[in-house]
């Protein structure tokens, strides 16, 4: 067993997480949603989930992160930055990152923040469209203290036709930061 899967598995059974359900099977590139997100330890708990999993993730993560010494950790890690302004195209860029890589996975918190915010940004499903790649409902739920897999779709091409799916498994979950998820 390799130390990040060793340590990951043990480090979720020290905060008390259980792992549940089953990544798609056959499905070598995808959008993979955290949810709920609320605090820095969602980060931790994610990474130690996917380490303990052994499967290879990217995430997507503010530019402003990307100091020396940290920046260069976080790209290690799997770290793409963010320009969150406008304008900056990164559905269009992030969705052609796709065509690069065989096998790849991009973990993205559709909140944006871990502030309370009452509507998910979108960009996610914009990706997954543009990619043609399905997104799979990952999650923390800190009330159960389960993490893992949920249900996964591909785009319809409408994100108001697939938001209630969404809705629907996260409703009830809750966030690190109780009040924080807007779905609790």
């Amino acid at each position: 067993m390799s130390f990040k899967k060793w340590f990951g598995r043990n480090y979720l059974k020290m905060k008390g997480f259980t792992f549940v359900g089953n990544y798609p099977a056959d499905v070598r590139k995808s959008i993979i949603i955290a949810a709920p997100h609320t605090s820095i330890e969602d980060f931790i708990i994610g990474r130690c989930f996917f380490w303990m999993e052994g499967r290879e993730v990217k995430f997507l993560i503010k530019k402003e992160f990307f100091k020396p010494g940290l920046g260069w950790l976080l790209k290690k890690i799997g770290g793409i930055p963010v320009d969150r302004s406008r304008g900056n195209k990164m559905v269009g860029k992030t969705a052609a990152v796709f065509k690069q890589y065989e096998q790849l996975h991009v973990v993205i918190t559709p909140e944006g923040t871990r502030k309370r915010v009452e509507r998910w940004k979108r960009g996610f499903y914009y990706i997954a469209e543009l990619a043609h790649v399905p997104v799979v409902l990952g999650f923390i739920d800190y009330k159960t203290r389960k993490c893992g897999y949920g249900p996964s779709f591909v785009p319809c091409g409408d994100f108001d036709k697939d938001w209630p799916m969404i809705e629907d498994f996260y409703r009830g979950m809750q966030g690190k930061v109780k009040g924080n998820f807007n779905l609790e």
